[in-house]
Order: C-alpha cells, then structure tokens, then sequence
C-alpha cells in the first residue's frame, strides 16, 4: 500500500495523482497496523523558535545558568553535539553562537495539551508519557474517520503543522515497543513504520540499549555476558535469559522475538511528575541545597495544577560526587500540589540525608501516586492554614499564567535568582 504524506490519499505512483506530490508513504502492512508513537520534535526549542522568528537562523537550547543544564535543543545545535542534561558551560563551548533561552513550562503544558486533545479528536486511547510524546491505539477507527490509522495519523501530523507550526514524528506498528523505536528513525516529520514480516530481521543488528528499560548500566550488565545485539539475546534463548537475569531476561528475551503484550493503556498517563537539576560546582552546605530545592518543589507543583494532579508520595534525590544516587521517599497526610507543602516534605528528608560535610552534584524532587486536583489540600478543623496556602498559590499560579514567571517571586525565590538559578533536567522525549 502506497499513500501519499501530503494529503493522506491512496496512490500508485511516487508522484500523488491526487495532489500532485512527491511523498509517498510505501509498506505492505501498512493498512493493517494500528497502534502509534508521536513524538514531538524538539518539543520546547521548536515553540521557542516559532514564537520568536528572530531566532530561526540559529542554535537554540533552552536551559539557562552557568551552573544550569540544557533541557532541550533544536536539531542544529545537535549537530554540534550539544544533547539534553549537558551541562550549559560545555553546551556552549560546543556550540558558542547558540541562543541560549531561559524557557516556561507553563507554555510547553499548554501547547502539549492542545496536541493531546488533537491525538484524542482520532481516539479515546491515548497514553501520554510525557509532556510531548503519547502511545496511541486506533484500532476499529476507520468508519470513524474514513480511513485507516496510517491516513488519520498522516492528517494529524499534517494539522499540527498547519495549526500549530510545529513538527511531529509518528512510528506505526503492532505493539508499543516496536512504534517507539519507529518514531525515532527518521526525525524530524518522519513517518516510520515496522510491519510483523520484518520484525525480526529489523531488531537482530540494533543495541540492546534500543529495548525499554535498558539503560546504560543494564546495557553493560548485559555485554558481560556478551550480550551487545538484540539478536544476541534472541540467539541464547528464554531459558538462558532467565538463569541470567530472572523475570528481568525473561521478559528481554520476549522483546527481541518482537512480542510486547502491554496495552495502551489511558489510565498510565505518568507515574511521576518531577524535577531536578546538576549543578555546575558540587554542594555541601544544606542552605544553599534548601535555596536549590525550592525552585524545583513550585516547578512540580505548577506542572501538577496544569495536569490538575496531586501527589500522596514524595521522593526527593540526591547524587553525590561519587555518581552514587539516594533516593528518600514518604508519604504525605493527603495528596498535595502546594509548592510549600512538597518543600517542607522534601526539606525534611534533605535534612535527614545532608550532613553538611558531603558533596552532592544533583538534586531532584518528585510527586507520584495521583488523585484529582480537586481532593488535595483540603486541611482539616485543626489546620486552617492549608486552604489559605492553596488560595495563595492559585492566585500566583493565575499572575504568572497572565503575566509571566517573575509577576510573583517569593523570598527565598528571589535569593535563588541572585544566585543564579539553577536549571532543571526535563524528561523530554526527542
């Protein structure tokens, strides 16, 4: 089957009888599958780029500070090797003519929830996994729309350009894994697609990095045993893997034969919302980890009011200079989106951990276990400053949305400025 990206129509020829363009989309299965991964293409340095075309011509990376890190960066800064979570110092030492913008999150949620709810128009599973990227099952669609998935995903990615101004990348297939692992191919606007007859073949030469859930460390647990390839994995054999490596190889094992069972699943929207951030000099001293932890705890709490969530478990995480990562996690009274509430948990733990006398590089702070905005923060009789708390911080929420981030600066917001705000490290999908 052969359908044409520029207006999603059937065609015979590389050159579209309907619209006379030359961007055919070719795969014999492609009529048959029905499951997708969009990812928007350098989510935040594309809308900084859109909204201010002065910087068109140049590198962009969001992220800011000298002792800040890059959160994202547009493809042409890639190409000087700049990547997210470098540190800004060594970004710009790769890339000195880059446009360094400070960025706002609340602009980012607000454009990924436009194009989640255009997902959502194609149908109602949709699976986000971050602000910018989303599994999608259009399976039984096409009376719907008149069409197959392939033709509804081809118009979707050709709206969000004529609409928005911004580019996305789709992988299609039969599972969750192997549409990822399409998206990636061929960005930026690509439209990838891995059908079942070359499943296998497409896998065997890849890196085992290439499977969810294998990170650089698991990616090195495996290559002691000589496991580089994800054929490599497929060739020893279930039993093998899993006297390796337990249910973990197991379920390795069932990847690299192309098999992911797992559903798109609406409810698994995150597991977390969080925010941390490296700094440029390694930090002792428990004040100024406080004055680092502050801007990260209004940084969780705005992005749960936007997704109108609140968190019942709270993790704070510390990186020493040794790379050796501490995580501390509790449970707080009731599910919370106050930005002084998740401090004050979070604080507590910090104070806990932090002897003054060791250096940590990383400090990061987190809410999971989500209820509905509309429970949390309730108080009780005996505390009558809760609800207080939570009337102020919605009206500051309501002045920045109007009239930007600094409209409203705290104390302790204020002296973290002076000293030169650190950047957080954003899980953005790329």
């Amino acid at each position: 089957m052969m359908l044409c990206r520029a207006c999603a129509n059937e065609t015979t020829t590389p050159h579209c009888l309907h619209c006379g363009e030359e961007r055919p989309l070719e795969h014999a299965e492609l009529s048959g599958l029905s499951i997708a991964h969009l990812d928007c293409d350098a989510f935040y340095a594309s809308i900084e780029k859109r909204d201010d075309p002065s910087l068109q011509p140049f590198p962009v990376i969001v992220g800011g500070g000298k002792r800040g890190v890059v959160s994202t960066c547009c493809y042409v800064a890639r190409a000087y090797g700049v990547r997210s979570a470098m540190p800004m110092f060594k970004a710009l030492q790769l890339c000195p003519q880059a446009k360094v913008v400070h960025g706002e999150m609340a602009k980012y949620v607000t454009e990924g929830r436009i194009i989640r709810r255009m997902m959502e128009d194609l149908t109602p599973q949709v699976q986000p996994l971050s602000i910018d990227e989303a599994f999608m099952d259009l399976t039984g669609t096409e009376a719907l729309h008149g069409g197959t998935p392939a033709q509804s995903l081809i118009k979707l990615q050709n709206k969000i350009w004529e609409e928005r101004n911004l580019t996305v990348s789709i992988g299609l297939s039969f599972n969750k894994f192997l549409a990822k692992t399409a998206s990636d191919l061929d960005k930026p606007r690509g439209f990838s697609v891995i059908g079942r007859g070359e499943a296998l073949e497409f896998l065997e030469s890849r890196s085992v990095g290439t499977l969810p859930g294998v990170g650089p460390a698991g990616a090195t647990a495996l290559e002691r045993n000589g496991l580089k390839k994800i054929g490599d994995i497929r060739h020893v054999g279930p039993q093998r893997m899993r006297s390796l490596y337990g249910d973990w190889g197991a379920h390795l094992f069932a990847l690299s034969m192309a098999n992911d069972p797992r559903k798109v699943d609406p409810d698994g929207e995150r597991k977390s919302i969080s925010s941390e951030t490296t700094f440029f000099e390694d930090v002792s001293d428990i004040e100024a980890l406080e004055d680092i932890l502050w801007p990260l705890c209004e940084k969780v709490a705005t992005r749960c009011r936007a997704s109108e969530s609140s968190g019942l478990t709270l993790t704070l995480k510390l990186k020493d200079t040794k790379f050796k990562i501490i995580t501390r996690r509790r449970q707080l009274p009731e599910p919370t989106l106050l930005a002084a509430r998740i401090f004050a948990a979070a604080r507590e733990l910090l104070q806990a951990e932090a002897d003054g006398r060791t250096k940590y590089r990383l400090i990061g702070v987190g809410l999971s276990d989500f209820s509905d905005a509309a429970v949390a923060d309730k108080g009780d009789m005996l505390d009558t400053e809760t609800p207080k708390r939570a009337a102020a911080e919605a009206a500051i929420a309501k002045a920045r949305q109007k009239f930007g981030r600094d409209a409203v600066v705290t104390g302790r917001g204020l002296k973290v400025q002076r000293d030169d705000e650190p950047e957080e490290i954003d899980e953005e999908g790329d």
